[in-house]
């Protein structure tokens, strides 16, 4: 009888002891993020569609916003996945034998970004269709009310739209790759067609990201500014409150006397507007206690951060393709194994990465940013504790396409020179230079263009107000015409 090998069996026992703490710091930071995102989406929620007379719809509505925190979760650590990555190789280079930091290795980083990877396809493909399919379905004509009848349509719906979705992925594939179009096995509808079916949606998401991120650069100046106390020369809040009080007043008279009016009054809407003129007293009355200091100096501070931030993105652009014209290792790139402390991947070191982080996530709440303020998804805006659960699966859906795609769309920029790890860099449209290039020059000119017509929008109103062009009655782009009273004054 042979001796048991104790270098192996520790090896083993070492290796098996490594993979239980990644499972358990996985679980850790997924709960956290899972808690999170619970509180979050309670605040949105329309409480009369989970205390309905009806158990059976508020039992679908539960379990549907289960799955839709499962989804925000995911996303969020879409968006933690890349700005971590950076922070843990700079904890590592700086300290690398550190006893307290040894849970934190190449092993665990390259888990989570495959985690998030699946997790995602799982969200996209399976969990939001089944949660709208679910909250939409009513059970089979004949079939007993209840749950499971609704489980049981949802379930034949996600087949359908599964073989659907399936045959168009292999459709294009075979338009793409014709020496790739022979794929039967299940082995190859895991490795190709779920993994081609993730890179066209992230590049849909890269696509998305390009549109809004420059809007919601340009919009950042504005919703910080509503956000902030500007200095009395910018704004006068007396004039504000004074105006506020009457309407308020106008519209409180309306409700009190509304047989004065020759034409009926919608009195649900008038009590709407008084509860905002209410509210909006009560913002401005704590905007003009306001002290000195945030009055003067917060305002300017901020926007100079602003500033400083979206210049220094765009010069990273700017710079990034230049690098793709000289040099090939400026593309981006897909990495197998996570060499974690071995190279810094900024050239400042760590105050340089500290700089890819800040805006990484400066271009995220950008791009959100833009995405609620666009014309074509301003309606998917959520309302405090008045949005419908269908909206809430459309938001999580949209939100979970954005956060995907940031690590790709950080790479593809140049912000930061840390390569994708996993699935995430096996994207074919990664390696095509004029792709890469022509999206590297696009964000460049959309974001400068929206800035320069964001900071001389003030400049032109001034001077078409010091010309009377606003009294002519040519309609002027961005400023309302005159009435037709004004102008025959």
């Amino acid at each position: 009888m042979e001796a048991p090998d104790y270098e192996v069996l520790s090896v083993r026992e070492q290796l098996f002891h490594e993979r239980i703490r990644e499972c358990i710091i996985s679980t850790l930071l997924f709960a956290t993020l899972y808690i999170l995102c619970h509180i979050f989406l309670t605040r949105f929620k329309k409480p009369a569609e989970f205390t309905t007379v009806d158990d059976e719809d508020a039992t679908v509505n539960k379990i549907a916003l289960e799955l839709c925190t499962f989804t925000l979760a995911i996303a969020l650590g879409a968006v933690l996945l890349l700005p971590f990555s950076i922070i843990s190789n700079e904890v590592l280079l700086s300290l690398p034998r550190n006893y307290y930091i040894q849970w934190l290795n190449g092993s665990l980083i390259h888990g989570l970004w495959n985690l998030v990877f699946l997790f995602s396809n799982l969200s996209l493909i399976f969990l939001m269709p089944f949660a709208y399919f679910f909250t939409e379905s009513e059970g089979f004509a004949g079939s007993r009310k209840g749950v499971l009848g609704r489980v049981y349509e949802t379930v034949v719906m996600l087949m359908l739209l599964t073989l659907l979705v399936l045959g168009m992925v292999w459709v294009a594939s075979a338009i793409v790759d014709k020496n790739k179009a022979n794929r039967e096995s299940l082995y190859d509808f895991w490795e190709y067609y779920l993994p081609y079916l993730y890179s066209c949606i992230s590049f849909l998401g890269v696509l998305l990201l390009l549109v809004c991120t420059p809007l919601g650069l340009a919009r950042m100046f504005s919703v910080t500014g509503k956000l902030l106390v500007k200095p009395r020369l910018l704004e006068d809040l007396e004039e504000q409150l004074y105006c506020s009080a009457f309407e308020e007043a106008a519209l409180t008279r309306r409700i009190c006397n509304p047989t004065s009016c020759w034409l009926p009054l919608d009195m649900e809407l008038l009590h709407r507007q008084v509860l905002a003129l209410q509210t909006q007293r009560v913002l401005l009355e704590k905007r003009r206690k306001a002290s000195a200091w945030q009055r003067n100096l917060g305002y300017p501070l901020a926007m100079l951060c602003l500033l400083v931030l979206t210049g220094l993105s765009v010069l990273i652009v700017a710079i990034h393709i230049l690098e793709l014209l000289i040099d090939e290792a400026a593309m981006p790139r897909g990495m197998q194994g996570a060499s974690l402390g071995q190279v810094s991947f900024s050239k400042l070191g760590s105050f340089g990465a500290i700089i890819q982080v800040v805006l990484i996530f400066y271009l995220m709440v950008s791009s959100v940013v833009g995405f609620y303020s666009s014309p074509l998804f301003r309606s998917l805006r959520p309302r405090w504790h008045d949005t419908a659960m269908t909206q809430i699966i459309g938001n999580c859906v949209c939100l979970l396409v954005l956060s995907s795609a940031l690590p790709v769309f950080s790479r593809t920029l140049g912000l930061t020179r840390f390569d994708l790890l996993g699935d995430f860099g096996r994207f074919n449209w990664l390696g095509n230079f004029y792709i890469v290039f022509l999206y590297n020059a696009a964000f460049a000119g959309l974001t400068t263009l929206c800035l320069v017509k964001t900071f001389t929008a003030a400049v032109r109103a001034e001077l078409i107000r010091a010309f009377g062009l606003d009294r002519l009655p040519l309609p002027v782009s961005g400023f309302p015409q005159a009435s037709r009273k004004t102008q025959h004054q």
